[in-house]
């Protein structure tokens, strides 16, 4: 019997301890150790016209010519976010900041941040192959990785090759730097809106990617690689 009392007592210890790490005071400060806090989706509306659906970007995926894909980002605390894309053709393109000098112009907590902004979407292309996007977030700015991308976007179109190897060889750096320092939680976050989309008097159905959204936090740095197949 005394086994058996002695079993109870742990579970009653670990269900504590369990509620109090769910308490909001307990969550609070968790985000207080994090240095990376932010809500971002990624999303796309897929299949036929007549029952066109967002779905969420959380990996690799398939997607269509005529397929359309949208982020959204709001940060919960100052961090520096980037975006980049790369093409099937071996095109680069810094989506995320808009331009290089938002973080110092319009860069703000608790903003909603679509990428493309406002209403656009992107739209898949007739060129066929692999597309990837990175997704960094950091704590502290990365001002190399802003001045080699700025050294690209700048060079002339014999340059562009060499230069864009240079990019994603300073992503791999920066991602391989921070490797074993962070720890990353995601969640979902609740916000309203239409994951199927509503038809107002017959026009596209209107979709807001922010409904998939999921709060991220990580230590000091976090990074994902989308890659699509573009069919």
């Amino acid at each position: 019997m005394k086994y058996l009392k002695l079993a109870s007592q742990v579970v009653s210890l670990v269900a504590f301890c369990l509620l109090l790490s769910l308490s909001p005071k307990a969550n609070a400060e968790q985000k207080e150790d994090k240095g990376v806090i932010f809500r971002w989706a990624f999303g796309a509306i897929v299949g036929p016209e007549n029952d066109r659906e967002l779905v969420a970007i959380t990996r690799d995926m398939e997607l269509k010519t005529g397929d359309q894909i949208k982020m959204y980002l709001e940060l919960e605390k100052k961090c520096f976010v980037y975006v980049f894309y790369r093409g099937s053709q071996d095109e680069l393109q810094m989506i995320f900041p808009y331009n290089a000098r938002q973080f110092d112009a319009d860069y703000k907590t608790s903003t909603k941040y679509y990428i493309p902004q406002g209403n656009k979407w992107f739209k898949m292309d007739e060129n066929g192959g692999a597309e990837l996007f990175y997704l960094l977030a950091s704590a502290e700015r990365l001002t190399e990785l802003e001045t080699v991308y700025g050294k690209y976007g700048s060079a002339d179109p014999g340059q562009k090759q060499t230069l864009a190897k240079q990019v994603l060889a300073k992503i791999r750096e920066i991602k391989k730097r921070h490797r074993k320092f962070t720890t990353v939680a995601e969640r979902p976050v609740a916000i309203g809106g239409n994951v199927r989309g509503i038809n107002v008097g017959g026009a596209v159905p209107s979709f807001d990617v922010a409904t998939l959204a999921v709060e991220i936090s990580a230590t000091n740095f976090f990074s994902r690689t989308f890659a699509i197949d573009h069919k």
